[in-house]
């Protein structure tokens, strides 16, 4: 069991160690991002301890933690139209939605196509619609 655990940390520091090299080799990698990204965690850590504690969330409603461990097909096809959308238009959805309330237009088309990308998904889980049978 602690064998696996090790391998499974050392996987994380890997994909890490990946994505940092390659925010250094495209010249986009600023030191502050250290920073932001340790306030992030820190943040992240401290809500999910709360929210372990809980069983109705702040609002009344039923806490739903993720229960899912297991990397799948979903995750990783998800993980890469989320880093190719985040390249591609350079926003992240929170970011892109406090831009296109300060007026950025790139902004506004991101957010449209990420809302048209949500909808798109909700349609494709849903399954094909059934069909009532036909009398013949």
């Amino acid at each position: 069991m602690k064998n696996a655990f090790h391998h499974h940390r050392l996987a994380e520091f890997g994909v890490g160690l990946l994505f940092g090299v390659g925010l250094i080799l495209a010249g986009t990698w600023d030191p502050s991002l250290a920073l932001v990204m340790g306030g992030a965690i820190a943040v992240g850590v401290g809500a999910f301890a709360v929210a372990r504690q809980r069983t109705v969330a702040f609002l009344g409603g039923a806490m739903h933690l993720p229960s899912a461990s297991a990397i799948d097909r979903r995750l990783v096809v998800g993980s890469l139209v989320f880093g190719a959308g985040w390249g591609l238009a350079g926003f992240c959805p929170g970011p892109a939605i406090v831009s296109a309330g300060a007026g950025q237009w790139q902004a506004w088309v991101f957010t449209l196509a990420m809302l048209a990308g949500m909808w798109v998904h909700e349609l494709s889980a849903q399954g094909p619609a059934a069909q009532p049978a036909t009398p013949q």
